[in-house]
């Protein structure tokens, strides 16, 4: 199977080409250097040019054949929210999905990838307490949930073209070396990390592991199709998810950080830490995906080395 994937380099996209190339498969990675592609990954990824993608569809000869593709590019959230990072957040999505699509619909019938597994966000929700949502629940209306609910618009677009789409509402990815985990490490190891803003907001957390393995579930499944909620069965609170990090570095984890104080280092970003989403991974467990790592505390060890 040859499998074109965007964001190769990232965190998610290295875990994903090392699993699709354990399995023997034939990757192609598109990235705005090649060069840097071919370095990051090794030598056994065929790698693509795509310099511009808000404004160009990849090269046809990147997608031409290929069986599926996996389209993880995108600006990083975790940051201030400025005018200009917010901007860059929805552009780099919207925009570089719709040049994607239209990439793949200018090709040939015959030469068209069967499937597209676009990722998404836990976000579309918005905040909702503790409400249970699955993927028939409604969008939210603030600003991520305006661009998640763009974002998977133009990847939906190339079901029109006989393409099986399935967008991938990510949570909160458990890896020590990006993400939210890694922003949470250095405080904890010193002792002075806590529950945030009082810790009841729930947190849809994921170990990577399970990112990658529902992804190649989702491209080898045609039952799989439109909204998939990647994230473990049982999200937790902030504050469990403070006490489970607690044990397992064996340092206190009690010591409260104020949603001010979250809000003064990160602006209007900080909503999506104090509020949170109940998201549960319906669609996956119907169709049988069996989770690697569905306890919080087994994953953050096997993530930590602390097993």
């Amino acid at each position: 199977m040859r499998v074109v994937v965007t964001g190769a380099t990232g965190t998610i996209g290295r875990s994903l080409v090392s699993a699709l190339q354990a399995r023997g498969e034939e990757v192609v990675a598109l990235s705005r250097d090649a060069g840097r592609a071919r370095s990051a990954l090794g030598d056994g990824v065929e790698p693509y040019a795509w310099p511009n993608p808000m404004a160009e569809p990849p090269p046809e000869a990147a997608l031409a054949g290929a069986d599926a593709v996996v389209h993880l590019l995108g600006e990083q959230i975790a940051q201030r929210w400025t005018d200009e990072a917010k901007e860059a957040i929805r552009e780099s999505r919207v925009r570089s999905t719709r040049a994607l699509v239209e990439g793949l619909v200018a090709l040939p019938p015959g030469d068209r990838p069967r499937t597209i597994v676009s990722q998404s966000a836990v976000g579309f929700y918005g905040p909702r307490g503790d409400e249970k949502l699955d993927e028939d629940a409604p969008a939210g209306s603030d600003f991520l949930a305006g661009v998640v609910v763009a974002w998977e618009h133009e990847a939906l677009a190339a079901v029109d073209s006989g393409i099986r789409v399935v967008v991938t509402r990510t949570g909160v990815v458990l890896s020590p070396s990006g993400g939210a985990l890694a922003k949470m490490l250095p405080f904890f190891r010193l002792g002075i990390g806590g529950p945030v803003a009082g810790g009841r907001q729930y947190v849809p957390w994921v170990h990577l592991d399970d990112v990658v393995g529902a992804m190649l579930f989702c491209v080898g499944r045609p039952e799989a199709t439109g909204p998939v909620n990647l994230t473990a069965p049982d999200p937790v609170t902030n504050a469990e998810l403070s006490k489970a990090l607690g044990r397992v570095l064996k340092r206190p984890a009690f010591l409260p950080v104020p949603g001010l104080a979250v809000k003064s280092l990160y602006g209007e970003m900080a909503e999506i830490v104090i509020t949170g989403q109940r998201a549960v991974p319906a669609v996956l467990e119907r169709l049988g995906y069996g989770f690697r790592h569905p306890d919080l505390e087994a994953a953050l060890r096997d993530v930590l080395g602390r097993a």
